[in-house]
């Protein structure tokens, strides 16, 4: 079927013929708008969109200019001058496996294939699975796949707008809510719902538990602010709006024997019976298991402190304040106590740091410029501990009660919780400067310090004084009332090395300044050790128990440079005195010390002649009495040589016959018991062997007789009597049945003795007769 168009002069009289293979002329006015051309025919599932050019009437439907709809196939479209082509629709299929949806927008009010008003931009969803072909007002927005919640998967949805789901509930525009492999195995959002995201599934085991934050209610809403505890075992999905605490499923506490933890009440409840109000805080010790309720929160979790004898640490007590030392115990702080900070001043700190510090101090001993290891930063937590070394005294103050203590070395020095050490700050260097040296344990002595003095005589010579002084401290009695009163007076004297100093010193410069250079640099020694000690053998000063016990003097220089000068021509010149009458004198000495050398040579000389003559006299005659004792000696030598050969010679012999007789009987002996064993083998095989065969017999003979007595008892006597019997029975029945009395039967070449058989053949009859009765 083949259509054309012709165009005639107006408009609107523009028609449509169909031929149906007859040829046709066109009338006047009529030309070819088109060339001739095939009708489209449609397939199933596709459809032609067409839109009306002007008003008509389709049939019983009115079509309005710019209306639409469809021609769905199957079938052949024949075109209208009044309707144009908008374009050719294809079915979209719906597959079942993977379920999906298409998402379809109005756009212009019209009816769905379901039926169903739609406005203009109103969206909605098919999904029917099959083939379906959106009708003229409908755009195809997307395709959407279903999201497949299972057992550890599950969804959170939002609504977009209020609506009705799929299950019948009204949603409100921003409402979440939880879709669960229970609800739906395939869910598909609605074009009012969004999929915000997937959540895991929160899995508890037995061993654990979770807090959730604002849990979701029998009314689908969050319980804002409220907590929900879940122990295991359980699996579940949060809500949206839900939360873990912390963010993940807790492990509950497993507390050893010295572990324990401190809870704090959020909430009045009953706790065993002990009722609990908020902000009450207790403790719960181990062994054993915890699960805190949402009652309650762990404050912290505390492990005992295992403390040897010399070891401790500060407790504070957070209600009355109260800061005391635990030492030598195992301890776990309670509730109501917590681990004190113990401050100490830096200098202090940096003391104890350098006492525990090996490498303080090796620099300047051995020159050793590279860096020392830092030390670890003391835990302040921990009793402060100092090791008293050995013949020192160290003093600790208590503020609180006003008391020092002193502990004499070697000792430990553990502080209390209001303990401080006293600081030593002593004079250092030569000459003393005051505030060198900082310590915190006193050395008792004896040792010695070293500083310069300048003194001046009264004939105004300035001289420089280098003393060393001995000093040591007294230390009281341990047993003494008084002990305690005592050795704190040894740390009543701040600096006792500056203080010992500038006395000593004072005294000197007195004495110096009431004599002369001349009599100072003879008596220089008496002078000082008297302007010191006295007419006593020690300084003692009494304030804090410290002796000086003696003074060196290390060396004396005048301070003027002329003054210098003459001192040092005065000494060279008398140095060179005492060395000239020093060499006379030993010049002396050798030569008197020469002279007597050679005399004592002399003599040694002719000593020594006399000895040599005497040993030569006694050699010649050791030489005489040699040769006679050497021709003598030699025969007899040679004899006796001769004999002992021989000697030995038999007793080789001797010896070598009896080791030979003695091999011969061990060989004869051995062969012996060789052949004795050999024939004692043999006779036991051989006895061993017939045993055995006579056993064999034995059994044979056995198994035989047991063999004939059960073929004996099988058979029975008759039988056996009938087997014997048998050949005789059958020639007997043979010749009664052939009618013999008698009968002969021979060769004919065998004499035959007529007596015997006819005897033979009577007898034979009578057995027979015999045994047929």
């Amino acid at each position: 079927v083949h259509w054309r168009k012709l165009d005639v002069k107006q408009w609107y009289q523009r028609r449509v013929r169909g031929v149906q293979g007859e040829p046709f002329p066109l009338y006047p006015g009529e030309r070819m708008h088109e060339a001739v051309t095939k009708l489209r025919s449609l397939p199933r599932d596709t459809a032609l969109r067409l839109q009306a050019v002007q008003d008509f009437q389709d049939g019983d439907i009115q079509r309005l200019a710019l209306d639409q709809w469809l021609f769905e196939g199957p079938g052949t479209y024949i075109p209208r001058v009044e309707v144009e082509v908008v374009e050719e629709i294809k079915a979209h299929i719906i597959p079942a496996t993977p379920h999906t949806a298409l998402r379809l927008q109005a756009t212009a009010d019209c009816v769905d294939r379901q039926g169903k008003a739609r406005v203009y931009g109103e969206e909605w969803l098919v999904s029917t699975p099959g083939a379906y072909l959106p009708g003229p007002h409908e755009h195809i927005v997307g395709t959407i796949s279903a999201y497949k919640p299972n057992d550890n998967v599950a969804l959170h949805v939002e609504a977009v707008r209020t609506f009705v789901d799929r299950f019948g509930k009204k949603r409100r525009a921003g409402e979440k809510w939880l879709i669960t492999m229970e609800d739906t195995a395939d869910f598909i959002p609605d074009v009012c719902e969004n999929v915000v995201e997937s959540v895991m599934v929160t899995i508890v085991t037995n061993r654990q538990y979770c807090v959730i934050l604002d849990p979701v209610g029998d009314d689908g809403k969050n319980r804002l602010g409220q907590k929900k505890l879940v122990k295991g075992e359980k699996m579940f999905f949060l809500h949206p709006g839900e939360s873990l605490e912390q963010g993940k499923v807790q492990d509950i506490f497993i507390l050893l024997e010295d572990e324990a933890l401190v809870l704090k009440a959020l909430h009045p409840f009953n706790d065993a019976g002990v009722s609990r109000n908020p902000g009450d805080t207790w403790m719960v010790r181990g062994p054993g298991e915890f699960c805190p309720t949402i009652e309650m929160e762990i404050v912290s979790r505390r492990k005992a402190i295992p403390m040897d004898a010399n070891e401790g640490i500060y407790i504070r007590n957070i209600k009355t304040g109260k800061v005391r030392s635990v030492i030598g115990q195992t301890y776990i702080p309670d509730q109501d106590e917590l681990l004190h900070a113990k401050e100490l001043p830096e200098t202090i700190e940096k003391l104890l740091s350098d006492a525990q510090n090996p490498y303080v101090g090796r620099e300047k001993l051995r020159g050793d410029r590279e860096e020392r290891p830092a030390v670890k930063p003391r835990d302040k937590t921990k009793v402060v501990t100092y090791q008293v070394p050995h013949n020192a005294a160290v003093q600790v103050f208590d503020f609180k009660t006003k008391v020092s203590r002193v502990i004499f070395g070697p000792d430990l020095v553990m502080l209390g919780a209001d303990e401080h050490f006293t600081q030593l700050t002593l004079s250092g260097g030569t000459p003393k400067k005051p505030g060198v040296i900082r310590t915190l344990d006193l050395s008792l002595g004896p040792d010695f310090m070293t500083d310069i003095t300048t003194v001046e005589t009264t004939d105004h010579a300035r001289l420089s004084l280098q003393l060393c002084y001995n000093w040591n401290f007294s230390v009281p009695e341990r047993d003494s009332p008084t002990f305690e009163r005592e050795a704190g007076a040894l740390f009543s004297v701040p600096d006792f090395v500056g203080d010992a100093c500038k006395s000593i010193a004072s005294r000197i410069r007195g004495a110096v300044a009431a004599v002369t250079f001349d009599n100072f640099h003879k008596h220089s020694a008496k002078i000082i050790n008297t302007a010191i000690f006295g007419d006593k053998e020690s300084l003692y000063f009494a304030a804090n128990r410290l002796s000086i016990t003696n003074v060196d003097i290390q060396s004396v220089e005048p301070v003027d440079q002329r003054t210098r000068d003459s001192l040092q021509k005065s000494v060279q010149l008398a140095i060179e005195i005492t060395t000239n009458s020093q060499e006379a004198t030993a010049r002396h000495e050798a030569e008197r010390m020469d002279q007597e050398a050679r005399g004592r040579l002399e003599r040694q000389k002719i000593k020594d002649e006399a000895e040599a003559e005497k040993a030569r006299k006694e050699l010649l005659e050791l030489q005489a009495i040699s040769a006679a004792v050497e021709s003598t000696g030699q025969a007899t030598a040679e004899a006796k040589s001769r004999a002992e050969a021989l000697s030995i010679e038999g007793q080789a012999a001797v010896e070598q016959a009896k080791l030979v007789a003695q091999a011969s009987d061990i060989e004869a002996r051995s062969e012996l018991d060789r052949l004795t064993q050999a024939r004692r083998s043999e006779l036991e095989y051989t006895h061993k062997s017939y045993s055995l065969e006579v056993e064999r017999k034995k059994l044979m003979t056995n198994i035989e007789t047991n063999k004939f007595e059960q073929m004996i008892g099988t058979m029975g006597p008759q039988n056996i009597a009938a087997i014997a019997t048998s050949s005789n029975d059958n020639q007997v029945k043979m010749l009664q049945a052939l009618g013999l009395k008698s009968t002969l039967i021979t060769d004919g070449s065998t004499p035959l003795n007529l007596f015997n058989t006819a005897k033979g053949l009577v007898g034979e009859s009578s057995a027979t007769k015999a045994a047929a009765i």
